[in-house]
């Protein structure tokens, strides 16, 4: 049974998307703020974490920026619906994915079940392969990336983005393709999850990321690996 930690202060909808959670087969921890979340974290033994972005002691930023300092586990933030702003700086603090308020648990069990889907088949063994561009390598069978010889921390949905890239090298990928092969949604999503992900990507693996020279922009369309 997977295990994942939800990080909420709201009585009320904790304990109804637990609930539902735990009626998906998920074991599910609970914590009412983000000291107790962290805390609930390095007891070790969770699959992912659902984080409300509003929290009592700290901002969930902050839990997000700590739980990355230390983990690469998937990352769902829950912002209000109106928080354009909050929700980007949410992917942008390490998250990999969003829901809105109100939450639809059919909705946020199917994001979690495509998540950790993913995560399963990044897992898996895969033949010995390197790929290069530039000055980054990309080594699948150890699920590394280096820059000048020196790895790069990714987090799971930025190592499969780059994998997704380094496949289709010199073709143009639309937003609509990553969020199915990246994410694993079969649905018509918010290209701003793809658009937050590139970013922190191009910051890890760009020389320059306001002039990308590696992961660049089809106007319009998505974005192209150069190599």
């Amino acid at each position: 049974m997977e295990s994942l930690l939800f990080i909420e202060d709201d009585d009320g909808i904790r304990l109804a998307l637990t609930l539902a959670l735990e009626d998906e087969g998920y074991s599910v921890r609970e914590a009412a703020n983000g000291s107790d979340g962290l805390t609930a974290f390095a007891q070790g033994g969770i699959d992912l974490v659902l984080l409300d972005l509003r929290l009592p002691d700290m901002s969930g930023f902050e839990v997000c920026r700590s739980l990355r300092s230390t983990s690469i586990v998937p990352i769902i933030i829950i912002t209000a619906q109106t928080d354009t702003v909050d929700m980007v700086a949410g992917l942008e603090a390490g998250a990999d994915d969003y829901v809105t308020k109100p939450v639809v648990p059919k909705e946020l069990a199917a994001r979690i079940r495509s998540l950790l889907r993913r995560v399963h088949l990044q897992d898996a063994p895969k033949p010995a392969s390197a790929s290069r561009f530039g000055d980054v390598e990309l080594r699948r069978e150890q699920g590394i990336v280096l820059k000048d010889g020196a790895e790069v921390n990714l987090t799971k949905t930025e190592f499969r983005l780059l994998c997704e890239f380094a496949d289709h090298a010199g073709a143009v990928l639309s937003r609509d393709q990553l969020l199915e092969r990246v994410w694993g949604y079969e649905y018509l999503g918010d290209s701003r999850l793809v658009d937050a992900h590139v970013r922190r990507l191009r910051l890890k693996i760009e020389d320059h990321p306001d002039d990308p020279k590696l992961i660049v922009t089809a106007r319009g369309i998505g974005y192209r690996l150069i190599v």
